[in-house]
């Protein structure tokens, strides 16, 4: 359904409601990125409770604002992944270690495993796991000030 028109809305409950061109109703439909790092804004599927397309976003930016508000705010409670602006402090540069960081969304402080929870997607970008199998993600290793560099560099 790439291209057709489509109405997304919530309903009484939150859920949220995908009606097609052809005017069937969908509730409960689940928003879903193909590339969550490289490419956030490209390339978004509409899945219906069963896992079934429903309709492929190009682009977000070429959604009316009222459907991609509701797209975004979709996204945004399904994928939970913080990114670190910095790296305070850890607790030994030897695994398990405790990290504290300050995030997008704030202060906290997670658990390292092993050197293995630090994988690299590209260069400079950084996904890292906590013992809870939260993601964390570094945008741009290079843009961190020099004290988180360093820290980071005993682990990578």
């Amino acid at each position: 359904m790439s291209g057709s028109r489509f109405l997304l809305s919530r309903d009484a409950f939150g859920r949220l409601v995908f009606t097609g061109a052809d005017g069937a109703a969908h509730t409960g439909v689940v928003v879903v990125r193909a590339f969550p790092v490289a490419a956030p804004e490209e390339g978004v599927s509409i899945l219906d409770t069963d896992g079934h397309e429903l309709a492929w976003l190009e682009r977000l930016d070429a959604l009316p604002e009222a459907q991609r508000a509701l797209v975004r705010e979709a996204l945004t409670q399904r994928e939970f992944m913080p990114v670190i602006k910095r790296l305070k402090a850890v607790s030994s540069f030897a695994t398990p270690s405790t990290w504290e960081v300050e995030t997008d969304r704030g202060a906290t402080a997670f658990v390292l495993k092993g050197e293995e929870d630090i994988r690299r997607l590209a260069p400079g970008v950084l996904l890292v796991a906590d013992n809870h199998g939260v993601q964390f993600l570094i945008r741009d290793l290079s843009a961190m000030d020099r004290h988180s560099r360093k820290l980071l560099d005993r682990f990578l």
